[in-house]
């Protein structure tokens, strides 16, 4: 009799183990249909007390450079920054030193070449702020070296 209460035992086991997994996947089922049905439950919401507060830097000038950028404040600035950096890096222009021959020439190969719009009365405000801003450096002979300490060469 033993074995017979032994093999029930296990049968009740078994059956509340099967009635248990039966109804984990039932839950799982009904979840993943209230999912397919309910798609946004599985989407992030951001909070609506949420603000996000981002410093104003796009039009900061210090020490006469545009922070942004990189380049000298002075006329022509905004007309610079709208037709320049839509297409190129500021670093592009301030890297670059040309006449205003130069600048108008560079202008003309990136409207033939380039893309680039027509720049209408806009162009002669930016050929000015380039021509005094960028412009060509005199380069000379460097300075005199002072207060240097020399050391003999050995052999």
């Amino acid at each position: 009799m033993s074995s017979e209460n032994e093999f029930k035992q296990q049968v009740r086991s078994l059956y509340q183990k099967l009635i248990a997994a039966f109804g984990l996947i039932a839950i799982a089922v009904f979840a993943f249909i209230y999912v397919a049905l309910n798609p946004s439950v599985l989407q992030n919401k951001p909070e609506e007390t949420a603000i996000i507060t981002i410093p104003e830097v796009e039009g900061k000038i210090e020490n006469g450079i545009h922070v942004v950028t990189g380049f000298i404040d002075g006329t022509g600035l905004t007309e610079v920054i709208q037709n320049c950096t839509n297409c190129h890096s500021a670093k592009l222009v301030t890297q670059n030193r040309m006449t205003k021959e130069g600048w108008v020439a560079t202008i003309r190969w990136m409207q033939e070449t380039q893309n680039l719009w027509d720049l209408g009365n806009q162009e002669e405000a930016i050929v000015n702020y380039l021509t005094t801003n960028y412009a060509p450096q005199k380069k000379g002979r460097r300075e005199v070296l002072t207060d240097i300490e020399w050391y003999p060469l050995e052999k």
